[in-house]
């Protein structure tokens, strides 16, 4: 066994495609004999010794055994992954591109390359997930994510409840589901349509909604967002944006992610919501800070299309803002004197909202 080790490494050590850096690619290897990849299989059939462990002579045809040369290139005597951390060899790719060969920061993890269901037949209840392999189980997949019809339709408007003749895209719609299938579904209608996406996930906290069993909690919550990020940027309009609202178990983890998704030239900025008074936990007293806040994420699909919200306010010079309330009949209240007014710029709404705000003047107290 270990001659024929020796010459599967010098073997594919000749060919760019499965070296980098001077290690063997296993996992390109192990997917290029599953795909049945011509190029390898003309590289095996080079050397006899490997011709003749790993093919069949049937009447002159020689028949691949891709499930005997899985095996045998899996055996951990076979060049000792650098992997091995990882329970599986999933997830070992960004971009279509294995991470040896790429010079970039990359996040990676277990099921990154896989779709995972998040079927659940009570909201309550935790199960075993399913990840359904990109490579390995495309047909899988292909099911799992092609258009489901939508039962039990109801149409509600300002006279109340009504039954539903007919939909149009004009309908505001309110899906009530597996948010996955619900996007998969709309895909094909409302592809590259949508202005806004604003998503509200589970925080993967151990006591929310996000309610799975495995052993990789951090992977499994990226793989179920990562699903549903790439739907949602289908969905987009080239110049859409969209939301992602989180706290900090996963803020982190999830930056990076739209980073990966979209693409951080495609960042517009991070809007932190303070959800509580800060200062030291009271479970915790002495021993960690209370957690304050949560954030929420904002990407557009394409920044050089986006368009910023349209300026709510006018620039309005303050001399112009009190002739208008005078004519308007109504007081300026203040309680001192301004000592110079005239370069004072007063933010006018452009709707019939009070003002909100004003520049400092200087000023002295009466």
């Amino acid at each position: 066994m270990q001659n024929l080790l020796e010459d599967l490494t010098k073997l594919f050590s000749k060919e760019e495609k499965y070296t980098s850096e001077g290690r063997i690619l296993k996992n390109v290897i192990v997917e290029d004999a599953l795909k049945l990849e011509p190029m390898l299989i003309k590289l095996l059939l080079s050397d006899k010794k490997i011709k003749k462990h790993f093919f069949q002579d049937i009447e002159g045809t020689f028949v691949f055994d891709k499930i005997k040369f899985q095996k045998f290139i899996s055996n951990k005597q076979f060049l000792p992954d650098s992997y091995t951390a990882f329970k599986n060899k999933v997830g070992l790719t960004t971009d279509d591109e294995y991470i040896t060969e790429k010079k970039d920061v990359v996040l990676s993890w277990p099921y990154k390359d896989c779709v995972l269901e998040g079927r659940q037949d009570k909201e309550d209840a935790k199960r075993d997930e399913i990840f359904w392999n990109e490579t390995l189980a495309p047909d899988e997949i292909d099911r799992l994510l092609s258009p489901k019809v939508l039962t039990n339709w109801k149409k509600f408007d300002k006279d109340g409840e009504h039954t539903v003749e007919e939909v149009s895209e004009k309908d505001n719609l309110i899906i009530k589901g597996n948010n996955l299938l619900g996007l998969s579904s709309i895909l094909k209608n409302y592809r590259e349509k949508v202005k806004l996406i604003y998503i509200d996930p589970p925080y993967n906290t151990g006591s929310d909604s996000f309610k799975y069993n495995d052993n990789f909690n951090h992977s499994t919550w990226l793989t179920f967002m990562r699903n549903r990020l790439m739907l949602a940027k289908e969905l987009l309009k080239r110049d859409g944006v969209l939301c992602v609202h989180c706290d900090e178990n996963e803020q982190g983890y999830l930056k990076v992610l739209m980073d990966n998704v979209f693409n951080d030239e495609n960042y517009i900025n991070s809007i932190v919501i303070k959800t509580k008074t800060a200062g030291v936990s009271g479970t915790h007293a002495g021993k960690s800070f209370q957690k304050s806040h949560e954030t929420i994420h904002i990407y557009t699909k394409n920044f050089n299309d986006f368009q910023f919200v349209e300026q709510q306010y006018l620039m309005l010079p303050f001399q112009e803002y009190l002739k208008e309330m005078k004519e308007e009949g109504t007081s300026f209240k203040y309680t001192s004197v301004l000592l110079n007014s005239s370069p004072g710029i007063y933010f006018k709404s452009k709707r019939k909202f009070k003002p909100v705000k004003s520049t400092s003047f200087p000023r002295v107290r009466p």
